[in-house]
């Protein structure tokens, strides 16, 4: 890991959980080259090969050709003052509004905003369980999304997500999606996930 790059708080506890999904164990998917921010390049890497492998899947699954458009642009891991030092990670994808992305009313449909939303707010979970050396994929457990305002064919939706609480069970992150262009918020949520318990054979 790179010197510039912030590493765990000191009084984290280590949680030696069996990860029930092992970004290390996922193969690579897409180029990290065009991402920008702190996070060592391995970060960068397990994290997109998570989101493809376990979020989003193959050809034949739920959302493909969406999940498959987003782009993530920044990964960065950054220690917070007003959080006593803690470590928070921000994810940050684009994507353009297509055609097959819209209700009846030729505006972005709020079930593929939910689809968005669960997972690239995911990731931040996934790059703070990578740096603190914890399992930080889990399975979700709620999602709250408020939509602020449509978005059109055409949109480059911007999609912010950042880390909140990441504990041995329960994980927190938010998000924000906006209008790259005009910067109008399109849609706010917060994300609950947990881990589920591994079943002894």
């Amino acid at each position: 890991m790179r010197s510039d790059i912030p590493h765990a708080h000191p009084t984290t506890p280590s949680r030696p959980t069996k990860p029930w999904v092992d970004p290390a164990s996922l193969p690579n998917h897409g180029d990290i080259s065009s991402i920008t921010g702190n996070a060592a390049d391995y970060i960068k890497q397990l994290n997109l090969n998570t989101y493809i492998s376990y979020g989003v899947g193959t050809e034949d699954t739920f959302g493909y050709k969406v999940g498959k458009a987003v782009k993530f642009v920044d990964i960065s891991v950054d220690c917070k003052e007003e959080r006593k030092g803690r470590l928070e990670a921000t994810t940050v994808a684009e994507l353009i509004v297509t055609k097959d992305m819209l209700n009846g009313a030729g505006m972005l449909h709020g079930g593929c905003v939910a689809y968005l939303v669960d997972n690239c707010c995911s990731t931040p979970l996934v790059v703070m369980g990578l740096v603190q050396k914890v399992n930080g994929v889990g399975v979700t457990q709620s999602m709250n999304v408020l939509f602020h305002a449509p978005a059109p064919i055409g949109t480059c939706l911007r999609i912010t997500s950042t880390s909140i609480a990441l504990g041995g069970r329960v994980m927190t992150s938010r998000c924000e999606v906006t209008d790259k262009d005009t910067g109008r918020i399109i849609a706010s949520a917060f994300l609950n996930k947990m881990q589920p318990a591994i079943s002894k054979l």
